[in-house]
């Protein structure tokens, strides 16, 4: 019962902040109080790809109405609150953020970003802020197929990782000899994996064990080494003064405690009822 009531009052807390593509207030009506130039006068634009519990997903309420959702998210709202600027969030597909950062049409990126060199000429990166791990996952039928990361490296293997992620490049890394499959969604990557068109697949720790609360038959093999473990936010190209008080935020949030709630409250919201991917025109959850 006590777990119940705790979804319960964090999904209250979340719709309070989100419906979407948020725009609570006027432009302009934030007090800017560190007078920041950002994309949109008034406003902190954030791209994020919410199919990534508990990172970034929408929760669903009882009637199936959908809620942007995950501690990326409660901290997108943390960091605009303490920079006086309005919040705005701008769902996307993964592959569309590092083309929309480098096209400087966003203030933030927020979708579990790892701070890959590669995204360095599209983007700041603000200071590390969890520090996620990587894991290869197959199902319990094939798991006896892989005893370690050395035995994914095979041509009889078909191998899923998300399409402009850290990810792919660990796929092409430690499986080169597998046929690796690009997907475009982290949902995608699961169902193609349950339904039996793929052997295994690189993705987040953290998400893997999301996952794992809705699909049992899922199995995280092993934890796959990476250097630069952990997550950052992009932050828009040569803004140095957003990038300052970006980490300012960010490091008073994970300082005083608040940041450990967002992590506790998404990963209880992402243990229920969710859904991962954009929304319809209608703003509810596509087929």
């Amino acid at each position: 019962m006590k777990k119940i009531i705790a979804i319960a009052l964090a999904a209250l807390m979340l719709m309070s902040l989100f419906t979407g593509c948020v725009k609570e207030e006027p432009a302009g009506s934030g007090e800017n109080k560190f007078n920041l130039t950002t994309v949109k006068e008034g406003y902190l634009t954030v791209i994020t790809s919410p199919d990534y519990a508990p990172y970034e997903f929408y929760s669903l309420d009882a009637d199936g109405n959908p809620t942007l959702a995950g501690f990326d998210m409660a901290l997108a709202k943390y960091i605009a609150d303490y920079l006086g600027l309005t919040l705005e969030v701008v769902p996307m597909d993964f592959n569309g953020i590092i083309t929309e950062m480098a096209a400087g049409t966003a203030d933030l990126a927020m979708a579990g970003l790892s701070p890959d060199p590669d995204r360095e000429d599209s983007m700041d990166f603000s200071d590390m802020y969890y520090g996620g791990k990587q894991a290869f996952i197959t199902t319990k039928a094939n798991a006896s197929k892989f005893t370690d990361l050395a035995s994914t490296n095979s041509a009889e293997f078909q191998i899923a990782a998300q399409t402009g992620t850290i990810q792919n490049d660990l796929a092409a890394e430690y499986s080169p000899n597998a046929t690796i499959i690009n997907l475009v969604k982290a949902t995608d990557i699961v169902a193609e994996l349950v339904n039996g068109k793929v052997d295994g697949a690189y993705i987040e720790w953290d998400v893997a064990v999301a996952y794992q609360a809705n699909y049992p038959e899922l199995e995280i093999v092993c934890e796959v080494p990476y250097d630069d473990e952990g997550n950052i936010i992009g932050v828009k190209k040569g803004n140095e003064d957003l990038l300052k008080y970006v980490n300012e935020a960010l490091n008073k949030c994970i300082d005083d405690g608040t940041f450990t709630t967002y992590v506790d409250e998404a990963v209880a919201l992402a243990a229920g009822d969710k859904y991962e991917g954009l929304l319809g025109e209608d703003g509810k959850p596509q087929e």
